[in-house]
């Protein structure tokens, strides 16, 4: 499937996290279908600094409370039409989110829909290591973003 359709997707959306501000489900379920390509089954786990930051050092071995991590299981399965379906779990950490919102001056919400968009293309394939990549990855949440009225976050 490509861009331009609604492909199907189960979600399941995980609030461990007792900040305040978080997303709602339906914000989240909005965020997560903008930005799939194809058939899917993921978890979007909103979570604090300590749950973060041991699933970081447990699955990367970095020490360091990221803003969001991508678990991508790859073809689970396939759905009706034979298309094959994607798994995987986006975590986000609400504490690192309402810092880094409030460092580069931006709405909250927008940050949370930024980073679960990141997440979700991380779950598609999309990176950012080499240059070409990044450039590629940060105009498709640009444009993904932009359905929501949310300006590009790499913009200056």
């Amino acid at each position: 499937m490509g861009r331009g359709t609604n492909p199907e997707f189960s979600l399941s959306v995980q609030f461990a996290s007792e900040a305040d501000a978080l997303p709602s489900r339906a914000q989240v379920r909005r965020w997560v279908a903008a930005a799939l390509e194809h058939a899917a089954e993921i978890t979007v786990r909103i979570v604090d600094a300590e749950e973060a930051q041991a699933l970081n050092q447990d699955y990367r071995d970095r020490a360091y409370v990221p803003n969001v991590l991508t678990f991508e299981y790859g073809e689970i399965g396939h759905d009706e039409s034979g298309h094959g379906v994607l798994g995987g779990d986006v975590v986000v950490c609400a504490p690192v989110v309402e810092r880094e919102a409030r460092e580069q001056n931006k709405p909250l919400k927008h940050h949370y829909a930024h980073l679960t968009i990141h997440g979700v293309l991380h779950l598609q394939g999309y990176d950012h290591i080499d240059p070409a990549e990044a450039e590629i990855m940060e105009s498709r949440e640009a444009v993904i973003l932009k359905q929501f009225h949310i300006p590009n976050p790499y913009s200056s």
